[in-house]
């Protein structure tokens, strides 16, 4: 016996709609390359992504076909954002962070036939030009007369006057749930990044359930700021799950300085903001130096890489605000877990609940997190075993798109995060590492992670990442690379005493490397791999 309802596809079409109807007069500010601050509301931008899907059309692009983007957080991006997938075609930001050559391979990879950029990234089109053949529309995101003029880009059309040639009367296919929507590539330490494709149905659960009250918290008197860019990972699906709220939506555009982000916060009243450490770290700062104070942010999301404690604390104690810590990755689009307290634990000393919210957090619905042991032998949610992290649920990847190797990404029906985690008994998930970052010494692993949080305690650490170096006793042992705060000094002898009494003797770092910066990847993420080849000769102190 089948249920007797009435059956319609969860579609990227149907969140713009009710954007349009039940919130269209929400605005989305943007504060574009050109400098000023535009402002718009959702039921412009579902009427000008119905001019996008009326301009696809006139290119001829079929059904599938991929549009890529090279743009930052603004409302050009928001549009395309929707008309692209609600018209059927697929979405494909590119992470113009990226090595030229690399993204070259991206755009051909996914076969896009047009790609849209902001005029900041025209060097960068000028090198990949050439190189795309089966792009046959280059569109840049700016009025006519802003157009660059370039003999080596024959071609270029004009975003604004493209669309303005084409209707805003358009309605929207019908489409399967499970088609693609949208595509992103991961950042890629090895070989070729690879591409997840989410389905139209993937993403409006994500967006559903990222915008929970135990998640995101999301609703129509918010002040959204996604400092986490459009680029990667669909901005945390912040796009989606803010067009289900009916949130106002800050757009940051390239301004993600302490200062920009600080002035835009207060200029626009935001009320939750959302983005990677290295972000947050540049913000607190600028107010910290400033003697400013926050007078609307209530809450920001930290995910990407591991928060440390001693932000959290900052932001709740110094500020008030409330750290929501979550975790993902672009196989999960992206949102897996959010450190959300439970009722019972409002009441525990503050001590006590920073050490809480240092955790990842609880899955969300729809999410199924387990850890494993090497041998696949599934491991008690007691908070101590840790063990391989596997997912699986409705918005985790399957397979992945044209990989180069044809494996499959799971096992036994799970997808191996490469975290290494432990979950407790109300399903609180920690992070100790990454598979490839666990330091073992001596028989027994040191989590680079616990190592890093300790020195970023430190009121002189602006930085911290760990890592381990060869050792002829005990195979490897921790060594800590420091980056300063501007003007403040601490001593190798000092940062290594501040470890005391905080882990276990042999867990203390051997060594202090100060850096005059440490190597981020093309989503803000410490690259380890590049501080172990900068140290491959260094030599540890003999004890």
């Amino acid at each position: 016996m089948l249920g007797l309802m009435q059956r319609h596809s969860l579609s990227i079409s149907s969140l713009i709609d009710f954007a349009e109807r039940q919130h269209g007069d929400a605005e989305i500010v943007s504060r574009r390359v050109e400098g000023d601050l535009h402002r718009t509301t959702w039921a412009a931008v579902a009427r000008r992504a119905r001019q996008i899907a009326n301009g696809l059309e006139a290119f001829q692009l079929a059904f599938s076909d991929r549009v890529g983007t090279i743009a930052w957080n603004g409302y050009r991006h928001l549009e395309l954002y929707y008309g692209v997938s609600a018209s059927g075609r697929v979405l494909h930001t590119v992470n113009p962070r990226l090595h030229p050559e690399q993204i070259a391979w991206i755009i051909n990879h996914a076969e896009d036939r047009v790609v849209c950029f902001e005029t900041t990234f025209l060097p960068l089109v000028k090198a990949i030009y050439k190189e795309c053949p089966k792009v046959k529309h280059w569109i840049v995101l700016c009025e006519a007369d802003r157009m660059p003029t370039d003999d080596d880009l024959p071609g270029l059309i004009s975003y604004e006057e493209w669309i303005n040639s084409h209707s805003d009367q358009y309605r929207w296919p019908e489409i399967d749930e499970y088609a693609a929507s949208s595509m992103c590539y991961t950042s890629g330490t090895t070989g070729h990044p690879k591409a997840v494709v989410y389905s139209h149905r993937s993403t409006v659960l994500h967006a559903y359930a990222s915008a929970l009250p135990n998640a995101f918290g999301l609703s129509e008197r918010d002040s959204v700021l996604p400092a986490v860019p459009m680029f990667h990972v669909n901005s945390w699906g912040l796009p989606y799950s803010t067009a289900i709220a009916g949130c106002k939506v800050v757009f940051p555009g390239p301004g993600l300085d302490g200062k920009s982000l600080y002035e835009l916060m207060e200029s626009e009243g935001v009320t939750l903001a959302a983005g990677v450490p290295t972000v947050w770290q540049g913000l607190l700062e600028h107010v910290k130096q400033n003697g400013l104070r926050f007078s609307t942010l209530n809450r920001t999301v930290v995910g990407g890489a591991a928060c440390p404690p001693a932000m959290i604390q900052v932001f709740q104690e110094g500020f008030g605000v409330e750290v929501l810590h979550a975790w993902g990755m672009t196989e999960l689009s992206p949102i897996g877990t959010v450190c959300s307290l439970k009722n019972n634990q409002l009441n525990l000393p503050p001590e006590e609940q920073v050490k809480l919210r240092a955790k990842q957090g609880r899955a969300l619905y729809g999410i199924e997190l387990e850890i494993f042991d090497e041998l696949g032998k599934l491991l008690p949610h007691d908070g101590k075993a840790y063990g391989s992290l596997m997912a699986r649920g409705h918005w985790v990847v399957g397979e992945y798109f044209r990989p180069d190797d044809l494996s499959s990404s799971l096992v036994n029906g799970w997808f191996p995060t490469g975290d290494v985690a432990t979950i407790d008994g109300d399903g609180f998930v920690q992070i100790t590492d990454r598979n490839k970052d666990m330091i073992k010494s001596g028989g027994e692993w040191i989590s680079s992670i616990e190592i890093e949080n300790i020195a970023m305690a430190h009121p002189s650490v602006q930085m911290a990442a760990c890592i381990g170096i060869k050792h002829p006793k005990w195979d490897e042992r921790p060594i800590i690379c420091v980056v300063k705060r501007p003007g403040a000094e601490v001593t190798r002898e000092e940062l290594l005493a501040f470890y005391e009494g905080k882990v276990s003797k042999w867990q203390i770092p051997d060594d202090v490397v100060f850096l005059d910066s440490i190597p981020m990847g093309a989503t803000g993420k410490m690259l380890k791999t590049k501080l172990r080849e900068h140290l491959i000769n260094h030599r540890l102190p003999q004890t």
